[in-house]
């Protein structure tokens, strides 16, 4: 290489260094996860029935959602939801969700911030004309009193407004703060559509445990209603007392208030699908399934509280506004020096539009400015000052968000641990209060016992019912939870990543 060659090729390198600027901005480093490296460890509740005692003992998280092939995030909802109901309702509500809906254009809204921000690194050209007539006194005139008293002046050309030249990086910072915001954005619609995946799921369980919940009370009310018509010819027949009679009445009151309270509860969980969905209930939806954990896949695999940095979009939107606010640092910084900018014009020019374009008229001007501050009264300091304390609130935020989602899996994590037992305890309780309710039947109609008796056990038996159809809805929504905690529910069809041997 020739010394002349290389003087260029070094004045080349040192003019793109120039004008590549240089950044200002802290390098960035992600805070360590203010959360263990595993779940805590989840009670193990063993259902003893009858014939040995229930024992309560821990278990490793790992036990309760052992680690799957497929992650939970990538478990798409139609794998996770197997009632065929259930998804077409999402499948809905993931087109006409209003919410939804305004998620998806603040995605568009900042992608389109950050394309102004970063158009404004690039010098803007345009093309203009323009013409002056001007008349000026005669004391003012440069060729004294005889020079004509108006003046005409036109030019056209391209131009160049004012572009700075970013040496300390304020533009580029800045424009990188856009595009983090912008993907801050992007995790947020993922989060509202997770949300909504769950929230419509829980409305519909809500609905069908009420539908449920319903049934038990029409029958319960129907055998309330022959058991009150029996204690009433007991009394008419002189047999029962009124005590027994009053007592069939309260029975059969309180399940017609049951029955009045449970048709609320469905009908405002139908409302609540309808807001969710976003469209009204169609008529031609697939049949339900049958209320149960069956409704669901068998287990979620947890994974380690690590994993949910990648998984968690509001973790990654938490992220991207610290990088933001990282990158705002060193745009403040860059406000202590010197701004260059560059303005100029390439044209033609005239006295007269006639000669305007005749080739002599060439014009041109090119006009350079340098401005540094000297005294801003303290603002660009404070400037500086305001932008690390958002970005030590924006460190703040990040670490709250992934404490709150470990929290979030965590009690998840306490409920799959514990759900089975106590339904298999209610379970059986129901069997228990359904013969308990059956033998004081039989005593009160051979006037062994009183109906107070009776009245107990059908209470009793009721509300077995009621509390087993409740917790089956408690578990069904806590497993819900654990999908959606563990970042599930962003895709449709479950994503199977492949790996092959080198």
């Amino acid at each position: 290489m020739t010394a002349l060659t290389y003087k260029r090729t070094a004045l080349s390198a040192c003019l793109a260094a120039v004008l590549a600027g240089c950044s200002l901005a802290p390098d960035y480093k992600r805070p360590e996860p203010p959360v263990p490296g595993d779940w805590p460890a989840q009670p193990k509740v063993q259902y003893g029935a009858y014939n040995q005692p229930t024992s309560l003992s821990e278990q490793p998280a790992q036990d309760v959602a052992p680690a799957g092939a497929v992650p939970a995030a990538d478990i798409g909802w139609r794998d996770f939801f197997r009632d065929q109901r259930l998804q077409a309702l999402i499948e809905l509500s993931l087109v006409n969700n209003r919410d939804l809906r305004v998620a998806v254009q603040r995605v568009e809204e900042a992608r389109a911030q950050y394309g102004v921000q970063r158009g404004a690194q690039w010098p803007s050209i345009g093309a203009g004309a323009e013409g002056t007539r001007q008349r000026t006194p005669a004391n003012m005139r440069l060729g004294g009193e005889d020079a004509p008293s108006t003046t005409n002046s036109f030019q056209a050309g391209i131009g160049l407004t004012t572009f700075e030249i970013d040496l300390f990086g304020r533009l580029r910072n800045l424009s990188e703060a856009a595009y983090q915001q912008y993907l801050s954005t992007e995790q947020a619609q993922r989060s509202v559509h997770i949300t909504l995946v769950g929230a419509v799921a829980q409305s519909y369980f809500t609905q069908r445990a009420a539908e449920v919940q319903l049934d038990l009370t029409r029958k319960t009310l129907a055998s309330r209603q022959e058991s009150y018509d029996l204690v009433k010819r007991r009394f008419d027949g002189g047999v029962a007392s009124e005590l027994d009679l009053n007592q069939s009445k309260g029975l059969l009151d309180s399940a017609s208030a049951d029955l009045a309270q449970l048709a609320r509860v469905r009908a405002q969980a139908i409302n609540a699908l309808t807001v969710l969905v976003g469209t009204p209930l169609p008529a031609d939806l697939p049949p339900p399934a049958e209320f149960g954990r069956d409704q669901l896949l068998a287990t979620v695999p947890a994974g380690l509280p690590s994993d949910m940095l990648e998984r968690r979009p509001d973790i990654m939107a938490a992220e991207n506004q610290l990088k933001a606010a990282n990158a705002n640092i060193g745009a403040a910084r860059a406000a202590f020096f010197p701004t260059i900018s560059l303005t100029g014009m390439l044209g033609v020019a005239s006295p007269s539009m006639g000669s305007l374009f005749e080739g002599s008229q060439r014009a041109w001007n090119f006009t350079p400015s340098i401005t540094t501050p000297i005294f801003a009264g303290g603002s660009i300091r404070e400037g500086l000052n305001l932008a690390k304390a958002r970005d030590n609130i924006a460190v703040a935020q990040y670490e709250q968000t992934i404490q709150q989602a470990f929290q979030e899996v965590s009690d998840a994590l306490a409920g799959e641990a514990t759900y089975g037992a106590q339904l298999d305890a209610l379970r059986s309780l129901q069997t228990s209060t359904a013969r308990t309710l059956e033998l004081s039947n039989l005593r009160y109609t051979n006037g062994i016992d009183s109906y107070l008796q009776v009245q107990t056990a059908q209470v009793d038996f009721f509300s077995a019912q009621l509390g087993l159809v409740q917790a089956g809805l408690e578990a069904l929504n806590n497993r819900v939870e654990l999908y959606k905690a563990l970042g599930g529910g962003w895709a449709e069809a479950t994503q199977v990543s492949s790996t092959k041997a080198p």
